[in-house]
């Protein structure tokens, strides 16, 4: 026996859409790294030592890491009988309801430490989700549950809305309202087609600069005292839900300033500004990837957090060569994708038409260097996050320019007729009609008499 494995364990793990168990290695840029439990890969083990808090900081981290924790089981068992251990509890998992086989399991499963939300989850209503088409297991899955139970939106979520007897599909948020009996139920947050600053919002009565600053930043920027209920005024902050365009308060007495963000120290006149709903500019953040930061900070009410402000009007600014509107190779966008666009940012869009007229849908971005836009097959912000770079899709290059430009080239000019989805060059009909109205040009200068 290796004396060095003494008094050491080691962690199995089995997924649940799996049958084989292997060991721990580690977590490695957010995924679980794991080897075969065969005594060759002793040294790649994540070693137990029963007597410190190896297990107990690991699992920790783990719960923290990964959205849908639960579909993993662990099992510790001793270093030097990984192989046999894991053996033995693969034959348990085919059966686990026969008593001997319970008793083989619960010797060596581990509990994952349960973590600890704003709200009890036993307190949640979790089957009126089902009125919506939403299931408790796939809100787990999407890690919108975390979210809920924390007190803040889902993500936008397909749900189907029965209007007038009639089902139909749409997009919507979700909160959880508190009820009288202590119990918490579903609030959903449907998509409005624009913010509603021309009206008042319980009371309070929008300014031009309001209305500005909640379109530029998503957040008002000072507190103001609404009226929830008839002649008591509560002062709140109010921020803008920028994906379904709903005014969202917080009231100031939640609110908590902290004495640092971001590894930098704040000052008091900071820190009552930014209690006062103000965008604040600080020095000396340290940004995740370790490089200095620094900023404006202000606080969401919709996102119930202190947020980084960035200069929109600049990136606005870096799109204005490119012309967008609301159709995109047969496409419908909406305001939200146009502004979305203006603004460098992302959209996803469905229902263009290729070459062939098949609907076709891609991820669609500015690209300010070259004044045009960009097609891709993957959302190429997120392949950033991951350190991987997406090229745009050059099938799109020649119908961009002229669906977005308004350019054409030499194969392109004398051509009223848009070339179709993919094509470069005109096709035998459309060269020649090009050619007849080239033979019609009158040649020479003329001169006027």
């Amino acid at each position: 026996m290796n004396e060095n494995l003494k008094d050491q364990d080691v962690l199995l793990v089995k997924e649940k859409k799996s049958d084989e168990l292997k060991v721990v290695k580690g977590i490695n840029k957010g995924k679980l790294d794991t080897v075969s439990p065969k005594p060759e890969n002793q040294p790649d083990f994540m070693k137990i030592d029963k007597h410190g808090n190896v297990l107990e900081n690991f699992l920790s981290n783990f719960a923290r890491q990964f959205k849908n924790p639960t579909q993993f089981l662990f099992f510790k068992a001793p270093a030097d009988k990984a192989e046999e251990a894991a053996s033995n509890l693969q034959a348990a998992l085919k059966n686990p309801e026969l008593p001997e086989n319970k008793q083989v399991l619960d010797t060596h499963k581990v509990e994952m430490p349960q973590k600890e939300y704003a709200i009890n989850p036993r307190l949640v209503n979790w089957d009126r989700f089902e009125r919506y088409g939403i299931t408790r297991e796939g809100l787990e899955k999407t890690g919108n549950m975390d979210k809920l139970l924390d007190y803040q939106k889902t993500d936008l979520m397909p749900v189907a809305i029965k209007l007038d007897g009639e089902t139909r599909p749409s997009d919507a948020r979700f909160s959880l309202r508190k009820q009288e009996d202590g119990t918490f139920s579903p609030n959903i947050h449907l998509i409005r087609h624009k913010p509603e600053l021309e009206r008042p919002y319980f009371g309070v009565k929008f300014t031009e600069e309001d209305k500005r600053n909640l379109l530029k930043t998503g957040n008002l920027g000072r507190i103001v005292e609404a009226e929830f209920k008839q002649g008591e005024k509560t002062p709140i902050l109010l921020s803008l839900d920028k994906l379904t365009n709903e005014l969202v308060a917080f009231r100031k007495e939640w609110l908590k300033v902290p004495d640092t963000y971001k590894g930098a120290t704040l000052n008091e006149e900071q820190k009552q500004k930014l209690g006062e709903g103000k965008a604040v500019y600080i020095e000396g953040m340290t940004a995740k990837n370790g490089k200095p930061l620094d900023r404006e900070v202000q606080f969401n009410a919709d996102k119930r957090y202190f947020e980084l402000i960035f200069d929109n009007d600049k990136k606005q600014s870096q799109t204005k060569g490119v012309r967008i509107n609301d159709n995109l190779l047969g496409a419908k966008l909406t305001d939200e994708q146009q502004n979305k666009l203006k603004a460098g940012q992302t959209v996803y869009v469905s229902g263009m038409k290729n070459d062939k007229g098949e609907d076709f849908k891609a991820y669609v971005k500015v690209n300010t260097a070259e004044n045009k836009l960009d097609f891709f097959k993957w959302n190429p912000d997120k392949a950033k996050k991951q350190g991987a770079e997406v090229a745009p899709d050059n099938a799109h290059k020649t119908q961009v320019a002229v669906n977005s430009e308004g350019k054409t080239n030499e194969a392109t000019k004398d051509m009223k007729e848009p070339l179709k989805q993919g094509q470069t060059q005109p096709d035998e009909k459309q060269a020649e009609k090009q050619a007849a109205k080239q033979e019609q040009k009158p040649k020479g200068k003329k001169i006027k008499m």
